[in-house]
């Protein structure tokens, strides 16, 4: 990597000397001739470390020096002065520079310092990094998974979460969708505002109005008191509307009308309130289907839909059942205070066999029956529910259309493995391979489960 050095100084021989020298020590080199114009070149972004004289005209370089620490306070500065006095190199530390020399520079001490300088830069650069990928990984730990299927969900998640736009998120029931809306919100802006849910399919025509919108005292039977909506109450934040398919015309010219303009008014009112919302809708019906059978209104569905998120069904990214099953097995173990640690290699099989058409709601439901049936450190083929049970016997290999050979090796193996209840010599001798090369594939395609 190669970094970038902003060098401010008015006396040009120096500024261009020293220019000259980093840029013969591997350095691109800024050079700036006054405190406003080495300003201007740090709030532009790319600059690793600033070397500064103090003493320049207009802008001085203990100006630029409190600018760039307040600003960018992991871009270290070096501060030049031809006055080295002792009250300049306090004052230059206390105001948060890496060092202070004097001049006429040593050339030699000064590569030292910037080369310690920038070291302390790119350590600063990786910690940030890291911090930041552990607080993602925690603000989307509810999305458990390595299939390439989610990992794509995840690249988008993170690619939409910063940003305004309304983000639809398609599939089967079970899948997992309300998990994906948490992790958008979690990792946007917004995630220190509400995040309020709807279940629209749970509501009944005549409550959802009232339910998003909220209503008047008096503004029908049985409303006693004024009541604030979703809407209302997800201002600043997130409003996940789940099973958006379900609802009636006259609800989504409403929704709409919010989308377009960030307003509307309560049932039996006439105040217009203003809302700050950024709506994620989930549907498990074919809304252009919907469409063109006159029941979802198209320019809504093109609102919601700025970006799309499928999560596809369980059964099209068997590669995360291992890592969800564990997941759900140590969390029923622990409510439940029973020591179940595993699953045996049938019971193992089993689970990869199956469809699971009710994917993940139901994988948990099972394992949660399984954990409590078990009466030993191990769930059992037994203690699977009997749908679950008796598919390992009678499953067969898919490689889904359009799969590259890689996609297609890494299925066979894993499905192979499974059907053998993980036993490796077996598995390589149907495969026709050695051990040691399905040991190798096996590590390359992630395939070693702590399920």
């Amino acid at each position: 990597m190669r970094f970038t050095v902003l060098v401010v100084d008015d006396e040009k021989n120096i500024r261009e000397g020293l220019g000259e020298y980093l840029r013969l020590d591997g350095y691109d080199v800024e050079l700036a001739a006054d405190g406003r114009e080495g300003v201007a070149l740090a709030d532009r972004g790319g600059v690793d470390l600033v070397i500064t004289d103090l003493r320049m005209p207009a802008l001085s370089g203990g100006e630029l020096l409190r600018h760039v620490v307040s600003r960018y306070p992991s871009v270290p500065v070096i501060v030049l002065t031809g006055h080295g006095t002792v009250e300049d190199a306090v004052d230059a530390m206390r105001s948060g520079a890496y060092d202070f020399i004097t001049k006429p520079v040593n050339l030699d001490h000064l590569s030292i310092l910037v080369k310690r300088a920038l070291e302390r830069r790119e350590l600063s650069r990786r910690n940030e990094e890291l911090l930041e990928e552990i607080e993602t990984q925690r603000r989307t730990s509810s999305i458990i998974g390595r299939s390439p299927a989610i990992s794509r969900i995840m690249e988008l998640v993170r690619r939409v979460a910063p940003t305004k736009a309304s983000v639809l998120i398609t599939g089967e029931s079970g899948v997992g969708k309300e998990l994906v809306a948490d992790a958008i919100h979690n990792l946007s802006p917004r995630a220190d505002g509400p995040f309020i849910k709807v279940h629209c399919a749970a509501l009944a025509e005549s409550l959802l109005e009232s339910e998003l919108f909220g209503h008047e005292k008096g503004s029908f039977t049985g409303a006693q008191a004024r009541k604030k909506g979703r809407f209302e109450l997800a201002n600043e934040g997130t409003l996940f509307l789940d099973e958006i398919g379900e609802i009636n015309q006259n609800v989504q010219i409403k929704i709409l009308r919010v989308l377009q303009d960030k307003r509307f008014e309560r049932v039996g009112g006439e105040e217009t309130i203003e809302t700050d919302v950024r709506v994620v809708a989930a549907t498990n019906r074919d809304l252009k289907d919907e469409i063109a059978a006159g029941k979802f209104r198209e320019d809504l569905y093109y609102r919601l839909n700025v970006v799309n998120i499928h999560v596809p069904p369980l059964r099209e990214r068997k590669d995360d059942i291992p890592l969800l099953a564990g997941a759900f097995l140590r969390e029923f173990a622990e409510d439940n205070g029973k020591g179940v640690e595993g699953f045996d290699p049938k019971a193992r099989a089993a689970l990869y066999a199956y469809a699971w058409p009710g994917n993940v709601r139901e994988l948990r439901n099972c394992i949660e029956s399984a954990v409590v049936m078990a009466s030993g450190g191990l769930v059992t083929l037994d203690d699977l529910p009997p749908g679950v049970s008796t598919s390992a016997s009678d499953s067969d290999i898919r490689v889904p259309p359009g799969s590259s050979l890689a996609d297609a090796e890494r299925i066979l193996i894993r499905e192979t493995l499974a059907a053998q209840g993980g036993n490796k010599s077996r598995t390589a001798e149907i495969l026709g391979i050695g051990r040691k090369t399905l040991y190798q594939k096996i590590q390359d395609y992630g395939l070693e489960t702590s399920a």
